[in-house]
């Protein structure tokens, strides 16, 4: 499993950290074992090119068993429980519980009229949004997002995801409004409900 293909999908929670899924949900390791498998199919595909298209069902239960099973140490400090929800039509949904402190001291809310000042401890981020995808480059479109259940705008969202998506080679972070490039040679992302094709 590479390390790129690896970021490509905790990056696609932290940056979401959309609506939570039912509580009733289950995941197991066998459904974390199973996503490993088709990562390293999907990476070796990538060291083999192919004019003709090749298909990989990835599955809702199991991007969330990776998530509880293999992605704990590669999620940034701060962001706990992330999991995903495969809504079909290209929507998709997901939750993350985070420490909006962190995200207020390095912002340094000056106004009492910011909404920061009010954000503290650890709290369920969610949103939702279209994603869409094709000839290599994905790009996601917002819908909506909250904080506890209460809606925020994009503008307070972009600043939790700039701050949980920093590396040294992005200080930045992540741009929700930004198309990236997809990892492994994918060509497309198709986004069915409870399960993602992935093209290459």
């Amino acid at each position: 499993m590479t390390v790129k293909f690896v970021r490509f999908y905790i990056c696609a929670v932290a940056a979401l950290a959309a609506v939570s899924l039912d509580a009733d949900v289950r995941v197991s390791k066998r459904d974390a074992e199973l996503l490993r498998q088709k990562v390293a199919t999907i990476t070796s595909q990538a060291e083999r090119p192919s004019k003709q298209a090749r298909r990989t069902m990835v599955t809702e239960n199991e991007v969330n068993a990776y998530l509880v099973y293999d992605a704990r140490e590669q999620l940034p400090a701060g962001v706990v429980e992330p999991a995903v929800s495969i809504l079909g039509t290209g929507r998709l949904a997901g939750r993350a519980v985070v420490d909006l402190d962190a995200v207020r001291r390095q912002k340094n809310p000056t106004s009492l009229l910011d909404p920061m000042n009010y954000l503290t401890g650890r709290l369920p981020v969610a949103a939702t949004g279209v994603l869409k995808t094709s000839n290599g480059v994905g790009h996601f479109e917002l819908e909506s997002a909250s904080v506890s259940g209460v809606p925020i705008p994009k503008l307070l969202l972009q600043e939790i995801v700039s701050y949980y998506s920093k590396t040294r080679e992005n200080p930045a972070g992540i741009n929700l409004d930004d198309p990236f490039a997809l990892p492994a040679g994918i060509r497309e992302i198709q986004v069915e409900r409870g399960q993602a094709i992935v093209v290459q």
